[in-house]
């Protein structure tokens, strides 16, 4: 009896310490994965974090820089770059614009601004479709996520191209950098550094996605300026009209208040 007690004894202590080993596992392993998590939604936070801050930005973003002095041409406010040069690609018949190149130095970037579904992303279907359509284009990290490499011929030259995409609320900015800025280096900093500090406007008007959002030509901060003051004056001479003129009301009275008066909406629509 006596030793078959001992050993129930043991067998007892042995299962006691087997469920205190058991929980030491599993507070072990719990502290693990609550490390783990921890570090995942760090790392998520710091990327967060590395991405805020970072254009092309939204004209409705309250932290998109101050475009006073910058190019307006409908869909984007394209900053002053020194020694930079701009083309608009347009359609022939139409005069419609369809893209905007930056020139600098023996570099280029091409912009086209395309609206984009209100809840999803472009970039992701529209990178897929370039990957599917050009064996040679190539996926990599760049500075604005990931990008494409894609070689092209142009006069029977195989150049480098980057194409980058950059999804906002409601549309995609597609860049596609040619020259040095393609490959690294000065060119291409500087045109990144463009690129960062570009505001898209999208705008309220409907569009199907991958369309392009509308482009104008380009309007300088100077034109708006003085488009501004113009309207202020018309503003300030509708005011200084009487709604019942004090003393004689002649035809020509009449005829100076209903010209004034009809042009204002008139000159509204032109702009």
């Amino acid at each position: 009896m006596g030793l078959f007690g001992f050993g129930k004894k043991r067998a007892k202590k042995q299962a006691e310490e087997a469920v205190e080993e058991s929980k030491e596992l599993d507070e072990s392993k719990d502290a693990e994965e609550s490390t783990e998590k921890s570090d995942q939604t760090s790392q998520a936070d710091r990327d967060e974090a590395e991405q805020s801050g970072k254009g092309p930005w939204d004209s409705m973003d309250s932290e998109a820089p101050d475009t006073d002095e910058y190019l307006d041409i409908g869909a984007l406010m394209l900053p002053f770059l020194k020694g930079s040069e701009l083309r608009l690609k347009a359609n022939s018949q139409t005069g419609d614009v369809l893209g905007a190149t930056i020139t600098y130095g023996s570099s280029s970037l091409e912009l086209e601004p395309f609206a984009a579904p209100k809840s999803l992303g472009l970039w992701d279907e529209v990178r897929a479709d370039l990957l599917k359509a050009n064996p040679s284009c190539k996926e990599v990290d760049g500075v604005f996520g990931k990008e494409l490499t894609l070689p092209v011929k142009v006069k029977g030259k195989n150049l480098l191209t980057r194409v980058v995409g950059i999804d906002g609320p409601r549309w995609m900015l597609r860049g596609i950098f040619s020259g040095p800025a393609a490959k690294g280096g000065k060119e291409k900093d500087v045109l990144d550094g463009y690129l960062a500090d570009l505001v898209v406007v999208r705008g309220d008007e409907p569009l199907a996605p991958r369309d392009l959002v509308p482009m104008h030509a380009p309007i300088t901060p100077n034109q708006r300026r003085g488009e501004a003051e113009d309207s202020e004056s018309k503003d300030d001479e509708s005011a200084q009209i009487p709604g019942r003129p004090e003393g004689p009301f002649d035809s020509d009275q009449q005829t100076e208040v209903k010209t004034t008066l009809s042009r204002g909406p008139m000159f509204s629509e032109v702009r």
